[in-house]
Formats: structure tokens, C-alpha cells, sequence
């Protein structure tokens, strides 16, 4: 994981509203390698949605910068950031976003309108995304007709659609009970660690975001300089079932699933 995919260089922003000034964010230093799976944690309005925001050319900052690929985004323009969106970002978010209309294989095939591709080339990747996301046999099923985790998969498909540079998620498991947020926590592992995905997550559930490679943490709208990170891996703490590797926090195996003892 050598090649920076994301950064972030004294990231600001801060609202008006009436005569006063509401800072979101202060001098915010992220970097993000190719491969890596990030999670920020923090309590509720501590700056966490509105960094994702900004990271996902969603929001402006008010200074600073942010390099995606090489580019710095802040010096594009809006009518091209579009192209931002739709290309290098993938986006996961807590309440789904499907739409209601479209069947589970219309919903994934949605972000690649205009891209260029034939109806046989999106059919044919929307169908091995849902496959990746263990929903090949639901690709007809309009979002009714799926549970909360299997409308959350086929969102995590959605946002794959164009082989994004990252992927953000935004409380993905917050809509989920205890049993599915895990199986979703444990795809997101599964993508990170067997297709390579880059992913950077926002919680504020402590068992679901130490799943992540790295636990950022962020208070009042700055990051803290405590990092969980290097400590576990060094440990090469193994799950007892399938033998791979695993982190002191986990509190299930995100290969396995297996419930992993104190």
C-alpha cells in the first residue's frame, strides 16, 4: 500500500449561520494508501459526516486542499465535478438510497447512465457485482421485496458500479440490526482485503470500526492524534476457525464470521 490514493492538507470549513461562525472542521490531515481500509470514529456532530461529505466532492471546504488521484479537487470545477463523483468515488450510505422503482440489478446499473457503455456491458457488470455481494439471486427484487442488509448489498454493488478509486461509507451498518451489520462489515473487509477496494468509513460503533485496517478518531471537527493501528497487526493474532489473520478488537472474524472469545 505505497501509492496515496487520498489526502487531505489542512483541511477547514466553517458555516455561517446568522452573524456567527460554526467551525465543522479544523485543520484536518488525512492520507489514505491504495489498499487501505479506514475507519473514523467519533461522537455525533463531531465533524465525521461532514469530512465524508467534503472527501466525496459532496461539500466545499472552506480552505484547504484535497488530492484524489493525484488531482486536487478543490481547484476543479463544479460543472466537472461530476466526473469526480461518478468515476473516482463510490458511495455507501447509512439509509440506502435505492430506488424504490428499480429493480436490485436496474439500481447497480443506474451510476453507469451515461458512461458510455453498451446495455449488454452494464447488465453483464451489474450482474457479477451482485454476485460479489451474494445477491445473484435477487438481481429482479425491487427494495421491498429485500431485507435492510440485502438493500445495503446491493448499495455497496451500486457504489462499485464504475470501479471507483475509493469507496465512502457513511454509517453503513447504522440502519442494520446486530446480526447484519457484522455480515456487512465483513463484505467490506472481504473487498478490502481480497479485491483490493480502498475504503474509508465513518462510525461511531467501536466493534464495527476496528474491522478497519486503521481507527481514526475526530472530536470538535479536528482528528485526534490517536491512531489504532500497528500494534494489532504486529500481533498476528490468527481466528481460530479459519485461520487467518485478525485484530485484538475484533469482536467476529470478518473473513469467517466466526464469534471470536474474549
Amino acid at each position: 500500500m505505497n501509492e496515496t490514493v487520498l489526502e487531505t492538507e489542512k483541511l477547514d470549513k466553517v458555516y455561517k449561520l446568522g452573524g456567527r461562525s460554526i467551525r465543522a472542521l479544523s485543520d484536518v490531515n488525512l492520507q489514505v494508501k491504495k489498499g487501505d481500509f479506514v475507519s473514523i470514529m467519533g461522537p455525533s456532530g463531531s465533524g465525521k459526516t461532514t469530512l465524508l461529505n467534503i472527501l466525496g466532492c459532496l461539500d466545499k471546504p472552506t480552505s484547504g486542499r484535497i488530492i484524489l488521484d493525484d488531482v486536487d479537487v478543490t481547484t476543479v470545477p463544479e460543472k466537472e465535478l461530476y466526473k469526480i463523483r461518478r468515476y473516482k468515488i463510490g458511495f455507501v450510505f447509512q439509509t440506502f438510497n435505492l430506488l424504490p422503482y428499480l429493480s436490485a440489478i436496474e439500481n447497480v446499473e443506474l451510476p453507469m447512465e451515461g458512461t458510455g457503455k453498451s446495455k449488454e456491458e452494464k447488465l453483464k457488470r451489474a450482474r457479477e457485482l451482485l454476485k460479489l455481494v451474494g445477491l445473484a439471486e435477487r438481481e429482479n427484487h425491487k427494495p421491498l421485496r429485500l431485507s435492510a442488509g440485502e438493500q445495503q448489498r446491493v448499495a455497496i454493488a451500486r457504489a462499485l458500479a464504475n470501479g471507483p478509486s475509493i469507496l465512502l461509507a457513511d454509517e453503513p451498518t447504522g440502519n442494520l440490526d446486530a446480526k447484519t451489520k457484522y455480515e456487512i462489515v465483513r463484505l467490506l473487509g472481504k473487498l478490502n482485503t481480497e479485491h483490493g477496494t480502498t475504503i474509508v468509513m465513518v462510525t461511531h460503533d467501536n466493534a464495527i470500526a476496528s474491522h478497519a485496517r486503521r481507527v481514526l478518531f475526530i472530536n470538535d471537527g479536528k482528528m485526534l492524534s490517536k491512531e489504532k493501528m500497528g500494534l494489532f497487526a504486529k500481533e498476528k493474532l490468527t481466528c481460530p476457525a479459519c485461520g487467518r489473520e485478525i485484530q485484538i478488537t475484533h469482536v467476529f472474524c470478518p473473513h469467517c464470521g466466526r464469534k471470536l472469545s474474549n
